[in-house]
């Protein structure tokens, strides 16, 4: 599988694990599981350029995402986060960081102060398990994103539910403003971000 048929098959694996698996004609379970050779062979009907698909290629892009996006197991795939469709989901809740984070763009802090994270088109705010990763998340979509910090050991105290989804992502239904915090510009972790970036440009 070439570099190109990798990320072709990855956007289809998007799509359909995370948002619309009757648009290849798929069953997925309450949980978000979907059998691979089914979706195999709908791939292969829906585009006959990608008759070489098989549920191996599946467990490729599974292997090598970085993220975790994707999860396979028992002949089943599943999107581990991002999704738009109604699933419960059955990840672990144990391991969870102290703090999490979450980007947002700046001049946007107080709203977020006064309202909380809310999940917005998905089906739950999705938080980064470190600084530098919500930094690269939300410079994806600001110049320069304000980070902000989530007090998971509290909300966890009081009840609130997080999900470890892939290697880098918390999932929550939603963040009280109780729970949340700005870390303000003078912290030395924007600049270490910021620097990581320019590195890898």
């Amino acid at each position: 599988m070439s570099d190109r048929e990798g990320e072709r098959l990855g956007r289809i694996m998007a799509l359909v694990l995370r948002h619309a698996p009757e648009k290849f004609g798929l069953e997925m379970d309450l949980n978000g599981w979907v059998n691979a050779s089914d979706f195999a062979v709908a791939v292969q009907n829906k585009n006959r350029r990608m008759h070489w698909i098989r549920p191996h290629h599946f467990q490729a892009i599974t292997q090598v995402d970085e993220k975790g996006r994707y999860e396979l197991k028992g002949g089943m795939v599943r999107a581990t986060y991002a999704h738009s469709v109604d699933i419960e989901l059955d990840l672990p809740t144990n391991d969870l960081p102290d703090i999490a984070f979450f980007p947002v763009e700046r001049g946007a802090e107080a709203e977020v102060l006064g309202m909380g994270l809310l999940p917005g088109n998905r089906r739950h705010v999705h938080l980064s398990r470190t600084f530098e990763g919500a930094w690269e998340a939300g410079s994806v979509h600001h110049d320069q994103p304000v980070i902000i910090e989530v007090d998971c050991i509290r909300a966890v105290a009081d009840g609130y539910v997080f999900y470890r989804a892939g290697h880098r992502v918390i999932l929550v239904e939603e963040v009280p403003p109780v729970y949340i915090g700005v870390v303000g510009d003078d912290d030395g972790r924007y600049e270490d971000a910021r620097a990581a970036a320019a590195e890898e440009e």
